[in-house]
């Protein structure tokens, strides 16, 4: 097998364990007594990797600008349809979550709802694959560069996505497994990238821009109005902070990827 295909796949293995196991253990330890408020704290971690990652990473690779918004829109009205025709369900609730359910309602309520999560993370790392397939095939430190910084700016995405995934419903193995599942996603891509280069680098773009649909429609129509149910001013200040400390991390996370 050709050497750079072996570090290409190699080095996207690496990295798509080591960030979901990273933020496995983050998730099931030290947030594992907070999945009610990590909600909020979801939010901020989908908004702020479609809005100050994904998207502005799009525009960057000079993606046609009415394509780009246009994929946008449809990729969020299609998310709509799809969860009209009950294809996706977005009732993320767990047990033990104050609302006025018998036992057991919550999770059989939150049915597929982490699937655009996983889906929206699938298109995700399809696309990080090919760019560290790009950055092997021009030189193997730039290659090994590109890793690690997909690695930096996975774990706190990927903290949010464990937390959706939790409070839709989902055990916390069967999270982890469908997770690592996603990073075969990532393999694609880079066995893509390695083989059509040229052509699949085109369409880098457009895949973040379905990647970020699905975060944003997430946010916006199951978790903000879920967080809107809670009554108490005090929660509010809480589901503010978090929902600003998710997006501070990313930014944060963007702004060092770019040097600012």
């Amino acid at each position: 097998m050709n050497t750079s295909l072996l570090l290409i796949v190699g080095a996207i293995a690496l990295s798509a364990a080591f960030s979901i196991s990273a933020a496995a253990f983050l998730s099931f330890t030290v947030l594992a007594r907070m999945v009610h408020r990590m909600v909020a704290f979801s939010v901020g971690i989908l908004l702020g990797a479609a809005l100050l990652h994904m998207l502005p990473e799009a525009f960057e690779q000079h993606g046609e600008p009415h394509a780009l918004f246009g994929l946008l829109l449809g990729g969020v009205i299609t998310f709509f349809v799809l969860e009209r025709f009950s294809v996706l369900r977005h009732d993320h609730h767990h047990e033990g979550d104050d609302h006025d359910h018998h036992h057991g309602h919550d999770a059989a309520q939150a049915g597929r709802g982490g699937w655009p999560i996983l889906i929206g993370d699938a298109v995700h790392k399809a696309a990080d694959g090919v760019v560290i397939a790009a950055a092997f095939l021009s030189d193997w430190k730039l290659g090994a560069i590109a890793a690690g910084s997909i690695i930096a700016h996975e774990i706190p995405q990927q903290i949010g996505d464990f937390m959706v995934l939790l409070n839709a419903g989902f055990s916390r193995k069967r999270a982890y497994f469908f997770n690592l599942l996603t990073g075969l996603a990532g393999v694609c891509g880079g066995v893509l990238g390695w083989a059509l280069f040229g052509r699949v680098t085109a369409l880098i773009p457009y895949a973040l821009v379905i990647a970020s649909s699905s975060f944003i429609y997430i946010a916006l129509s199951d978790l903000m109005p879920q967080l809107q149910r809670e009554g108490r001013r005090d929660e509010s200040f809480v589901q503010l902070a978090l929902i600003g400390l998710g997006v501070a991390i990313i930014y944060s996370v963007f702004a060092v990827q770019h040097g600012h």
